[in-house]
């Protein structure tokens, strides 16, 4: 299911053959309920073809290229030799995602009693995608649930299925600080220095490890590498703050020797 009634130029879309002639293939659009696409024969496949379901096959999936849509005559035209083997793999998923994204509404329907096609128009109107706006739920939480026009049990609804069923994706980024203090004092000083290494950036989580004074590894798991790289220089600036205003020193290294 998509949000637009009608595929567009250049679009990619997840087919099910649905019958083969020995000039073209017909096809079922699993996007765009209702819609039926023709695959001519010359855009099945590279070359002289000799047998069209040497390449194509009835029930099969297959990832094609729209050409040309004309709504009014309810023709839609499409290339399956157009879309190299990186695209259909990503599209695939892309589709999976989406038909998951699909049962989770449901999921949320059920728990809210909000109907789907509220949360559908709500979700598509802001991310084109209900997989990417449970993403976004799941990273963001609620700054991106504000976006949507819905009902409070609606938008706990989504939480709570985001949360049971999103794997948010991590990056790690590591560093080494390196504290040093010459005063008597000197190892607590290094401990509210590192008390104030704390995660200061929404989404992060930072661990710190005693690798031997005067090192210690911190490392931050956060949802992209912009983030946790915010994260990690934060940090390492409140550490090394500390130590200076107490007349110690601080650096941060990005290799250890």
């Amino acid at each position: 299911m998509s949000e637009r009634d009608w595929p567009i130029d250049g679009e990619l879309v997840v087919c099910s053959v649905a019958e083969v002639k020995d000039f073209a293939a017909f096809v079922n659009l699993d996007e765009y309920e209702g819609r039926q696409g023709l695959i001519p024969i010359a855009e099945i496949a590279r070359g002289w073809i000799k047998h069209i379901r040497d390449y194509i096959r009835e029930g099969q999936k297959v990832v094609c290229k729209v050409l040309h849509v004309d709504e009014h005559r309810g023709h839609i035209d499409l290339s399956l030799k157009d879309v190299n083997e990186h695209q259909r793999r990503e599209k695939i998923q892309d589709w999976k995602n989406e038909q998951k994204a699909h049962k989770w509404i449901g999921f949320a329907s059920t728990e809210s009693n909000v109907d789907v096609k509220t949360f559908e128009e709500a979700m598509y109107a802001e991310f084109g995608s209900l997989y990417a706006a449970f993403e976004a739920i799941a990273l963001y939480g609620d700054a991106t649930l504000a976006k949507f026009s819905l009902p409070p049990e609606g938008t706990l609804a989504l939480a709570k299925v985001a949360s049971e069923n999103v794997k948010v994706p991590k990056v790690t980024v590591s560093a080494v600080l390196e504290l040093t203090s010459t005063k008597p004092d000197g190892v607590n000083i290094i401990r509210r220095a590192l008390r104030s290494a704390e995660p200061k950036v929404d989404g992060a989580e930072i661990e710190l490890l005693y690798l031997g004074a005067p090192h210690y590894r911190v490392k931050v798991v956060a949802p992209d590498y912009k983030t946790a790289e915010k994260a990690l220089i934060k940090a390492s600036e409140a550490a090394i703050g500390v130590m200076e205003r107490a007349e110690g020193s601080g650096k941060l290294i990005r290799k250890q020797k």
